[in-house]
């Protein structure tokens, strides 16, 4: 059994004031995306994600009670976060505002993904530190990273997918829509290259 760390305390509650706000600016992103979704089946798939990013924020704020932390705290990563996130939603509502409906929902799609890619990053190194520190707190840790980790592997693997085949569509080539990765419910980076690399046989199998 590998032995366990003591890691840098302070840098972990960076992080979780980060995953927070990721959660939070997530939501603003999803609400803001969901109203540029064109495809019925992005829309619907982006609520789910709506909702499943407010009860990951539920999650995050249950762990800094659990530690005694304030939700609430500010810091100078924390802060460039909720730029980026506000940047994100700027971006799609000018999308909206000077393109069409079709190009809008390809920024909307391109917006996710960074949101996500970012979130996945967050949940992705708080299993590190349930994983490999010491300390009682990472078995608090652990049972949140359990709670969320398949939802963002779906968030960020689903989305790419889409944005992907939108993006193809768009330049005149045909699309697997829904993508690969929705038809195969991909949950792990192996299934996601392996559902894009099985997209030319699901073309072939729709002709």
């Amino acid at each position: 059994m590998a032995k366990k760390i003591d890691y840098d305390s302070d840098q972990s509650k960076e992080l979780l004031l980060q995953a927070l706000e990721t959660e939070r600016g997530g939501i603003q992103v999803y609400e803001t995306a969901v109203a540029l979704a064109v495809n019925d089946d992005l829309r619907k798939e982006w609520n789910e994600y709506l909702e499943e990013t407010r009860t990951h924020e539920q999650v995050l704020l249950n762990v800094f009670e659990g530690l005694g932390l304030d939700p609430e705290e500010r810091s100078p990563g924390r802060d460039v976060v909720a730029h980026q996130g506000a940047s994100l939603v700027k971006a799609m509502k000018m999308a909206a505002k000077n393109g069409e409906p079709a190009a809008a929902q390809r920024v909307a799609g391109e917006c996710v993904v960074l949101a996500e890619t970012k979130d996945h990053l967050n949940w992705e190194l708080i299993g590190h530190v349930a994983q490999h520190g010491s300390g009682p707190e990472t078995k608090l840790l652990k049972a949140a990273h359990e709670a969320v980790e398949k939802d963002e592997d779906h968030h960020l693997y689903h989305t790419t997918g889409w944005t992907r085949e939108l993006w193809i569509e768009s330049l005149g080539f045909p699309a697997v829509l829904p993508p690969p990765e929705e038809v195969k419910n991909v949950e792990t980076a192996i299934g996601a290259s392996r559902a894009e690399q099985a997209r030319g046989d699901m073309l072939k199998g729709r002709h």
